[in-house]
């Protein structure tokens, strides 16, 4: 009798350490396939085509996350770095002075830096850009158009359904290989500030 019961025990004693083998290995097969759907997700990347953006104002609202995923990039090798930029100052502004009042970005992400007679280099804070696009409609209309929108992949949460895309009456955003380039209409380099 005694013996039986000592069998129980070692039986009981096996069931509870093979229940936590197979319990951490759930875990971990769990933890693993996670890893691998995050990695599949990651593949594919939602991206603006500059080419077709009519920079409705749609991705500031419709985006996710607050403040959107969107900003702006500066292809600085189309810039003309004008004294009067279309994607810097309002429209009509007499005095060419930074102040908000002059500015076109509602949050003055735009910064204006003296680089020689008449010309100024222009950067974008990206803390501050909200995508709202009205710098590259004002650049597309009296520039060249160096100011582009684009969706920031370092942010996007890479929405199955992208909101923005839904929205947008353009069709301007799509999906694209991860290791694809950023689309753009120059020769665009992030400047490091």
């Amino acid at each position: 009798m005694k013996e039986k019961k000592e069998n129980k025990k070692q039986s009981r004693r096996d069931f509870i350490q093979s229940s936590a083998r197979y319990t951490m290995a759930i875990g971990i097969g769990a933890l693993g396939g996670l890893v691998y759907s995050k990695s599949k997700a990651g593949e594919y990347v939602w991206q603006i085509d500059p080419f077709v953006c009519t920079q409705c104002g749609r991705c500031a609202d419709e985006c996710v996350l607050a403040p959107s995923a969107v900003k702006c990039f500066h292809a600085f090798d189309l810039c003309g770095y004008c004294d009067l930029c279309g994607g810097y100052f309002k429209p009509g502004v007499m005095d060419l002075n930074t102040g908000g009042e002059n500015q076109l970005c509602p949050t003055s992400a735009i910064k204006r830096s003296f680089v020689e007679d008449p010309f100024f280099q222009y950067t974008i804070d990206e803390e501050l850009c909200i995508g709202c696009g009205k710098c590259v409609k004002g650049c597309s209309s009296f520039g060249n158009g160096s100011l582009h929108l684009q969706i920031n992949h370092e942010l996007c949460v890479n929405c199955n359904q992208c909101a923005i895309a839904q929205m947008c009456p353009s069709d301007a955003i799509t999906r694209v290989a991860a290791d694809a380039p950023y689309k753009i209409k120059g020769d665009f380099t992030k400047p490091t500030s």
